[in-house]
């Protein structure tokens, strides 16, 4: 037998690619961890991801066999098991799936002659290691295993449908599978009942699921036989590696082990395989996850896949806090996981610095909060124990949360290491996040104007409106749905506000960020003013605005025309949107991602990911490179494609967006290569000269590593370098210079005002310092202490402060109350020498006494204090009633 350890996994992964290829399969590349054009999915979980329409059809590839290594997260959704991380030996946040395919070439006999010929010829795996299962009712898996491998009838067992039944979805493809388990021997049964389906101890390890597509499940679970039966499998690389390394653990192959070697440099803390070491184990675990989602374009967020990610990563941090580690370490850990797995994932080298910036703003953040959470946490595990609480509430889960940025899942792992049964109102936390989105969302839907539809329209069961949006901005037209504020209706008159759906149409429906389109819809005796446009559910249309003359009929042909003007605003802002996106990724580099958008017609918006601040000169980079593109005239092409097809071809795509099987790529071409391609539906110029000229107007932060960017192009560019450039040449003639000299005149300005404003203040000190001799001459007795009440004519408070200061060490024992009118309101400061602060006398209380004389109030520090108010006429009377409040 070969020598298990002399094989690395680098190795296995290769053979494992190279014995498919050799049996006809083609050699595909791991696609992206964020599962593009399938937001059903938070992550690629499985090698099959990629696959999904070729398996339903709907996706054409040149080969129906194939195989890959995939690169996967389970955490999140329904892989919420965080918390077994480090805790087994096999448990991870990320692992690479190994994986076969067959879309209706072969079937059960060539996979299981396929994976036994791998295991027991390539990796040399002895065959009475390897038990298969198989689906209850299989049995022609069953005798397959018996034929091909010479298994005997008794180490093949028959398992149920929770364990050996696979499908998709809740309908579509399914079938049986066939897991190929390996036993590791006596030494680790958990017992006399240890056995296959039996326990989930760490003798029999499941080291390959064949899955046989074979039957499609309708909504009633009835399973039909599908045409062309497919094969889907998966095998862990760290799994198998274990087993040909012969090692106790995943986190002992070399997979893992230099990873956890990092970890001990940085930390000084060994590494020990028990429960001493399950920090490193976590820490290891979730560096590879972070490195690989950060390296595919996840950041941490306060939802979705970001915040799975920022659950993971602050998890990492938390347990380094366990191992002395109280800096940023992250990043240095990730150094460890992209020297070992450059080699397979070339990107995450290419990404690295990009990776190590994301870690080390996000660990930072969270080092800065975590020691006041985890004094919270502390706070809260002595009320639940006093107060004999069973739950910890919601509320308290989202306030750590939003607060300190703890996900409540790190807090329950916090809690229960002291409260083992405690259990905590996730729901309630759901509840307050979802709120608090809610109060966000209504406040950009009140500042955008968005409002309700007359009708549900996805209810009405109506054929999907004709798209002419592309081909004309006019076109005759059927009404099929007339609806007014009270519902549908068969007539709208004049004045009447209105919804229109029509057969076909010329208009652009809100969709994709680029606004609805406006214009007239005009029928035989009636015209309806076309204020906006928008796309919903199932393809239809809905034309909103108000009936300016006579009346229109359900049923009626009818002419819909397109405000052309503001159109070809909208085209062109957003071409020139998606050539904006194209030169910030060449400036700042492949990791921006687009966020979302606005195309108006009278500017455009962009948000996009992206650490740290954009520079003034990196601004303008980006301008320069799209006025570039504009002056060059390039042309913009429209095709329609297949989904996989864009993608291949390098076309950029929304990974939360739903794609059919045909898509439309806009490309910007750029003498014969790409400028821009992307995946989008909106419309476009059709060459970039059109755009005419874009000018950024502004770019700054919206959130945690988000961005945002606008633009006006065309004529509204046009006018706002008018209308700077006029701005210019007035400032130029009241400063007497040259519009380029202007800069440097105003500099020189300030520079002067400000040493004027040096010699006022200086002036104004000895004014005030030389007004110290009269003010003294002032004091009266009262009560038998000293007191100075007056008022004072001094520009700020800051002199007024000075002069307080010179009085009190002149006078020795008493109390000042100065007052003077600043910026046109009263200010007041108090002062009481410490030998009366003792004796009851508090400058602050005295403050806030007298400007309650003015309408306002005061406070301060019992030897000083300050007020103010509204009321700059009584400014002598409150200064005279001090006597009073001294008396008091």
């Amino acid at each position: 037998m070969t020598h298990f350890h002399s094989m690395n996994s680098d190795e296995i992964r290769e053979k494992f690619l190279n014995y498919f290829e050799e049996r006809g399969h083609a050699r595909v590349s791991s696609s992206s961890i964020v599962p593009q054009a399938d937001p059903t999915l938070l992550f690629t979980n499985a090698g099959m991801v990629q696959f999904k329409d070729v398996f339903l059809g709907r996706e054409p590839r040149p080969y129906t066999r194939a195989t890959s290594s995939q690169k996967c997260v389970r955490a999140g959704g329904k892989h919420n098991d965080l918390d077994s991380v480090g805790r087994t030996a096999r448990h991870h946040t990320f692992f690479e799936m190994l994986g076969n395919f067959s879309f209706g070439d072969y079937f059960k006999r060539e996979a299981i002659e396929y994976a036994w010929g791998f295991l027991r010829k390539v990796m040399d795996l002895p065959a009475d290691k390897l038990w298969p299962t198989v689906y209850e009712d299989d049995d022609e898996a069953f005798g397959l295993w018996q034929e091909i491998a010479g298994v005997p009838a008794e180490k093949i067992t028959r398992l149920g449908k929770k364990d050996n039944f696979w499908s998709m979805g809740d309908t579509g493809p399914c079938g049986p599978c066939s897991e190929i388990m390996y036993d590791r021997g006596e030494e680790y049964s958990c017992g006399p009942d240890c056995g296959i389906g039996k326990c989930d101890c760490d003798r029999w390890l499941e080291i390959w699921n064949l899955v046989f597509m074979q039957y499609d499940s309708d909504e009633a679970g009835v399973l039909s036989p599908l045409p062309k039966p497919s094969i889907d499998t998966g095998m862990g690389l760290e799994r198998i590696a274990s087993v040909v390394q012969g090692v106790n653990s995943n986190f002992d192959t070399d997979l893992l082990r230099p990873i956890i070697a990092r970890i001990e440099e940085v930390s000084g803390q060994s590494y020990y395989p028990d429960e001493r070491g399950f920090p490193h184990r976590v820490i290891a675990d979730h560096a590879r996850a972070c490195t690989f989602l950060i390296s595919d374009g996840v950041l941490p967020s306060n939802d979705g896949r970001g915040y799975v990610l920022r659950r993971i990563l602050r998890r990492a941090v938390r347990y380094g806090r366990k191992i002395g580690l109280n800096e940023p370490f992250l990043g240095r850990v990730a150094e460890a996981v992209i020297a070992r797995m450059k080699g397979a994932y070339p990107e995450l080298e290419e990404r690295g610095d990009y990776v190590l910036r994301a870690l080390e703003l996000d660990e930072e953040r969270f080092q800065s909060n975590l020691d006041r959470g985890l004094a919270l946490i502390d706070g809260l595990i002595g009320q639940a124990a006093s107060n004999g609480w069973s739950t910890i509430p919601g509320n308290e889960l989202f306030r750590l949360y939003d607060t300190y940025g703890i996900p409540w899942e790190l807090a329950a792992e916090i809690v229960q290491e002291r409260l083992p049964d405690m259990a905590f109102d996730s729901s309630g936390f759901d509840i307050e996040m979802a709120t608090q989105r809610e109060r966000a969302r209504a406040a950009h839907k009140a500042k955008a104007g968005m409002g309700e539809g007359f009708l549900d329209y996805e209810d009405l069961s109506l054929p999907a409106t004709k798209f002419l949006a592309y081909e004309t901005m006019s076109s005759s037209a059927v009404v099929v749905v007339l609806a007014a504020p009270e519902g549908r209706t068969q007539v709208v008159t004049e004045g009447e506000e209105v919804e229109v759906v029509l057969d076909q149409t010329p208009f652009y429906g809100e969709r994709g960020g680029q606004v609805g389109d406006t214009g007239e819809i005009i029928g035989s005796s009636g015209r309806v003013a076309v204020t906006d446009t928008v796309w919903i559910g199932n393809n239809i249309v809905v034309h909103k605005g108000r009936v300016i003359e006579g009346r229109l009929s359900a049923g009626e042909t009818v002419t819909a025309t397109v405000d052309p003007k503001r159109r070809e605003s909208i085209r062109r802002n957003h071409t020139a949107t998606h050539m904006l996106n194209a030169a910030l990724r060449i400036v700042l580099g492949s990791h921006v991602r687009q966020a979302g958008s606005l195309v108006a017609p009278d500017r455009l918006r962009f948000d996009f990911s992206h650490l740290g601040s954009v520079s003034r000169d990196e601004l303008e980079q980006v301008q320069r490179l799209v006025n570039d593109a504009i002056r060059h005239n390039w042309p913009v092409v429209t095709t329609v494609t297949s989904y996989q097809e864009a993608i291949d071809m390098g076309a950029l795509a929304f990974f939360d967006e739903k794609y059919g099987n045909d898509v439309r790529v806009v490309q910007v071409r750029e003498s014969g290569r790409n400028f821009s391609m992307e995946l989008c539906g909106g419309t476009h110029v059709s060459s970039t000269g059109e755009i005419g000229l874009c000018i950024i107007t502004s770019e700054g932060g919206i959130g945690s590593n988000m961005r945002r960017l606008e633009a006006v192009t065309g004529g509204v560019a046009e006018e706002l370098v008018e209308s700077r450039l006029a701005a210019l040449e007035a400032a130029a003639r009241l400063l007497q210079s040259q519009p380029l000299d202007v800069p440097a005149k105003v500099q020189a300005l300030q520079e002067q005002l400000e040493l004027e404003r040096k010699k006022l203040g200086a002036m104004q000190r000895e004014m005030a310092k030389s007004a110290v001799g009269d003010l003294l001459g002032k004091v009266e007795q009262v009560d038998g202490l000293s007191l100075l009440s007056a008022r004072v004519y001094v520009p700020d408070i800051d002199v007024m402060r000075e002069m307080a200061d010179w009085l009190r060490d002149r006078l020795g024992s008493g109390v000042i109350v100065l007052g003077a009118v600043i910026e046109d309101r009263p200010s007041f400061l108090t002062v009481v020498t410490k030998d009366l602060t003792s004796k009851g006398l508090h400058a602050g209380n005295l403050a806030k006494a007298v400007g309650a004389l003015v309408g306002g109030g005061g406070g301060g520090r019992p030897e000083m204090g300050q007020s103010g108010g509204h009321d700059a006429s009584g400014i002598d009377d409150a200064l005279i009633k001090v006597r009073e409040l001294i008396k008091r």
